[in-house]
């Protein structure tokens, strides 16, 4: 009995998969527009560069040159034209302007109906990142389950593991509720 030894270190492997649970939904915050330009919502924007699919910040410079505009350049000429079919076909919602050497991504200011369905947009992302973040515990809490079952733990130590747990995942789904609650706010920012 007692072979697993249990020490503030052991339940490090799951508070990082954790954090990167958050880390993932901050930065899949980070490609919804909140009114003000961020290069980041061309993150998922691909280009057909020499017939391979590659990402548009790779063959071109994006700048923010006023709060509501973008200035993608591409490093070669040619692409342009496949940088604005791009662009088109990425569901953003916006027209490039192409003067020949750059596009530029002007942004409308956020409708109120448009806030309102992005705000539950990341709404659904904070729950989906909860869900992950409880799978985690309940991951934890089988692999100690079955020490418990296996004599490995004792009950009690068991049941202080269980609750140290519960107390991370608290902690985690209150920063998911933060970030949520804090993208929501720069949403309805105008």
């Amino acid at each position: 009995m007692a072979n697993i030894e249990y020490t503030s270190k052991s339940l490090v492997p799951f508070e990082e998969k954790m954090k990167k649970t958050i880390s993932v939904l901050k930065s899949d915050f980070q490609t919804i527009r909140a009114g003000r330009a961020n290069p980041r919502v061309l993150d998922n924007v691909s280009v057909s560069y020499y017939g391979v699919d590659t990402p548009l910040n790779q063959v071109a410079n994006i700048q923010v040159p006023e709060a509501r505009m973008l200035m993608i350049t591409p490093w070669d000429k040619t692409l342009l034209k496949e940088l604005e079919r791009a662009v088109q076909a990425s569901n953003l919602g916006i027209n490039p302007m192409n003067d020949g050497q750059s596009l530029r991504l002007v942004f409308p200011p956020l409708t109120e109906e448009r806030r309102q369905e992005l705000t539950r947009d990341v709404s659904q992302m904070g729950e989906d990142s909860k869900v992950a973040v409880r799978n985690i515990r309940r991951e934890a809490i089988d692999l100690y389950k079955k020490y418990l079952k296996d004599s490995d733990i004792s009950e009690n130590l068991y049941y202080t593991v269980e609750a140290d747990i519960q107390k991370l995942t608290d902690r985690y789904v209150e920063l998911v509720d933060l970030a949520v609650s804090e993208k929501n706010e720069e949403l309805m920012e105008i």
